[in-house]
């Protein structure tokens, strides 16, 4: 039996960003980014379905446009930076589940805590690029509990109201070239 070649994929962070978005006040919604990230694609052939993916990211690169909240997100409160500096994920299925649709489940590793999740991957496509580079996008999203995974500061405002929601929408437009 013939076994097809393994691809190597590299994700290309200038066209790539890792958002997590947060309720705040119940009422409105926090955005915040990892600004340095790393994730690797390895595929049988130019299929991605069954690939294995790693990703992880710098704790101490989040930003979420103020940074008095950037460093309690970086404290002891959230992710603690100092101790546990990166976020990590590694992928156990990457099964197809329609045209263009995946679903992609693995471990997250966020503090010590390693929990199960399963997030939802659309390909946008593979083209080879100006430069004679072969690049495939995906918009990968889903939703975890942050305080399963140890975080879990929270203040209730006057009136009864949470700060922080449990919820953590993430939504990842990434875009990986072939190496």
């Amino acid at each position: 039996m013939e076994t097809a070649v393994k691809t190597l994929w590299n994700i290309d962070t200038t066209h790539s960003e890792v958002q997590f978005k947060v309720k705040h006040l119940v009422i409105s919604t926090v955005t915040g980014h990892f600004k340095t990230f790393d994730a690797k694609v390895e595929t049988d052939g130019d299929s991605f379905e069954g690939a294995n993916i790693t990703f992880e990211a710098d704790i101490d690169s989040i930003t979420t446009n103020n940074s008095d909240r950037d460093a309690h997100l970086k404290s002891d409160d959230f992710f603690n930076a100092a101790e546990y500096p990166k976020l990590k994920f590694s992928s156990d299925s990457f099964e197809k589940t329609g045209e263009g649709t995946f679903k992609l489940t693995g471990d997250l590793t966020i503090r010590d805590i390693t929990k199960k999740v399963t997030l939802e991957a659309e390909y946008g496509g593979t083209v080879v690029d100006p430069y004679g580079q072969t690049k495939a996008g995906f918009e990968v999203t889903g939703k975890i509990n942050r305080k399963e995974f140890g975080l879990k500061w929270n203040a209730v405002t006057e009136a009864g109201s949470v700060v922080v929601g449990d919820d953590v929408k993430l939504i990842m437009n990434v875009q990986f070239v072939q190496s």
